[in-house]
């Protein structure tokens, strides 16, 4: 049920959100040197890597880590990073990661391949089984702003209530966080 649903969103959202797709696209590539989309070794289901893109909001060089841990992240950004990154706009391409199996709509956020302490909590309490989301729990329930073992306390709530009526709720929630602007740190 919860794939049929995601393949359903993610043909409406990529034909609805084309336009928008390709004028990002462009604002990046004229903006800054390098291409539009990176592509970034995310841990999905079972902790298998896979490719996840992202529109670059970092500029072309910057140190493959999580945001948090550069010394100045702000310095990384390109022109439009920070609009890209408050808007979520530069989350736009991970609909073709939704088409493709490797990402869901809602699911916890796909650590990063060096996210040692991350991967490891959430395969401690069983999180790695589940395909990781656009957005989660921990998402709407603090983003950027959450220590790890409350991001991954979050996904365990998660990973007990899972339905697809909270999936509904947690994506209207995300909806409201993202005109809001909430949580983004960068």
């Amino acid at each position: 049920m919860k794939r049929l649903f995601d393949l359903t969103l993610g043909l409406c959202a990529g034909v609805i959100l084309l336009l928008p797709i390709v004028l990002v696209a462009l604002a990046v590539r004229v903006t800054s040197k390098g291409p539009a989309l990176y592509w970034s070794d995310r841990v999905g289901r079972g902790n298998k890597i896979f490719r996840m893109p992202k529109f670059r909001s970092m500029r072309v060089g910057t140190p493959a880590v999580a945001t948090h841990l550069l010394a100045d992240p702000r310095a990384y950004l390109t022109p439009i990073g920070s609009f890209l990154r408050k808007s979520s706009l530069d989350e736009l391409p991970q609909i073709w990661s939704i088409l493709t199996g490797n990402m869901s709509f809602v699911g916890p956020r796909p650590a990063l391949f060096n996210q040692d302490d991350l991967i490891a909590l959430r395969t401690r309490y069983g999180v790695h089984e589940l395909v990781p989301g656009l957005t989660g729990w921990a998402q709407v329930n603090g983003r950027d702003e959450l220590p790890i073992p409350d991001k991954v306390n979050l996904d365990v709530e998660y990973l007990q209530r899972r339905s697809l009526f909270f999936d509904l709720r947690i994506l209207w929630m995300t909806f409201v966080k993202v005109l809001r602007r909430d949580g983004v740190s960068h």
